[in-house]
């Protein structure tokens, strides 16, 4: 299933069933590739796996970065609850419970689980280290090592937890600043990306038989394909860099 950019370990992080994400991803792919045989003839069904891969792809990718940056703006409120929780003398497991039931998803589900391994007898540090893997963000992985420090060598607990909360929101903000920044760049983006096909439509219901060349000759049809292949590209690289600009 890593094939398909699906984690079995993390299928309830997902609004629908895998399965019915790959059967779709699939009929899709089938659509597009019938729409390029227009092109290419036959030998675009051969591009059905390929395009089926990069649908599920991208839509599990999608789902894991959205839960990410979720799990991302709702830490430093979370942690602020823990710190109120421990300055009035509740211990820290009761106050992971207090999270769990005062946080939104998708936050609230994973203190509840820590909340469950400790209840069991599970160390604190093993929890909160599964936990950051889980989450696949640096921020947990810093809420993990400061616990765990804390645990082993004592200190102010309250302290680095604000701390670290407000080294998160600085960060939160900053990735907001900088979308922000890219919004310009991402409209850019999108226009270049459908103009194409804007100007296609509008000479197909001005001038049928001109564009209709693109289809009916086949050097119609190669420059066509060749046209669609560079926007393709085009996207892409465009996607890449201002996904670049994000990190």
């Amino acid at each position: 299933m890593g094939v398909f950019g699906f984690d079995p370990a993390h299928s309830s992080h997902y609004p629908v069933p895998w399965l019915i994400v790959l059967v779709l991803a699939l009929l899709l792919a089938r659509l597009v590739a019938g729409i390029l045989t227009i092109v290419a003839g036959d030998i675009a069904f051969f591009f059905i796996p390929v395009v089926w891969v990069f649908l599920a792809r991208a839509f599990f990718n999608w789902v894991d970065e959205r839960r990410r940056q979720l799990l991302r703006n709702q830490m430093p409120d979370a942690l602020s609850m823990i710190v109120r929780s421990v300055r009035v003398g509740i211990p820290v497991s009761e106050a992971m419970r207090h999270v769990a039931r005062q946080s939104q998803p998708p936050t609230a589900p994973e203190f509840e689980r820590i909340a469950s391994d400790l209840s069991i007898g599970t160390r604190l540090d093993l929890s909160l280290k599964a936990m950051a893997q889980r989450a696949g963000l640096p921020e947990y992985q810093f809420f993990a090592t400061a616990l765990s420090l804390q645990s082993q060598t004592g200190g102010g607990l309250t302290e680095t937890l604000e701390n670290l909360a407000d080294v998160i929101r600085k960060r939160v903000a900053l990735r907001s600043k900088a979308y922000a920044l890219a919004s310009e760049a991402r409209t850019s983006a999108m226009v270049l990306a459908a103009l194409p096909f804007v100007s296609g439509l509008g000479l197909a219901v001005l001038s049928p038989a001109y564009i209709g060349v693109l289809f009916i000759e086949e050097s119609g049809r190669n420059l066509l394909g060749i046209a669609l292949l560079s926007l393709s590209t085009g996207i892409l690289a465009m996607r890449m860099i201002i996904r670049t600009s994000l990190k």
